[in-house]
């Protein structure tokens, strides 16, 4: 059975800082890139990050680039991301997603199948 399982959210003052951390179960992550998306109350959901699992390569959205860094650990079968330098504006509830990696990275959600359940990120001012 698949399985993506968020944790790590909460409340934090802006510029602060938080790890949300995704674990994938289920699948042969060598094949596959696990990405996060954040769906703020009353918008769609937009890409933030992906990583590549067997290769490392990572893609950022503009908007967090030099502020939230991906990860992963293999020996744990662990996603990360960091989240620094956080602004109100990232106040959403992030959910981890993975897609086979062919060599490209997807920004669409509706290119993903495989969505964990959320974990909220609330950034007061």
């Amino acid at each position: 059975q698949v399985q993506l399982v968020e944790s790590g959210g909460g409340l934090v003052q802006a510029g602060g800082s938080l790890r949300l951390s995704c674990a994938p179960s289920g699948l042969t992550l060598s094949n596959y890139a696990i990405s996060w998306f954040r769906q703020a109350r009353g918008k769609g959901r937009e890409f933030v990050a992906a990583i590549q699992w067997s290769g490392g390569r990572t893609y950022y959205e503009d908007s967090v680039e030099g502020r939230f860094i991906i990860s992963s650990d293999n020996t744990k079968n662990m996603v990360y991301l960091q989240l620094n330098s956080l602004e109100p504006e990232d106040t959403a509830v992030y959910y981890c997603a993975a897609r086979p990696y062919r060599g490209s990275f997807y920004r669409s959600p509706e290119m993903y199948d495989l969505w964990g359940r959320g974990t909220q990120v609330t950034v007061s001012s």
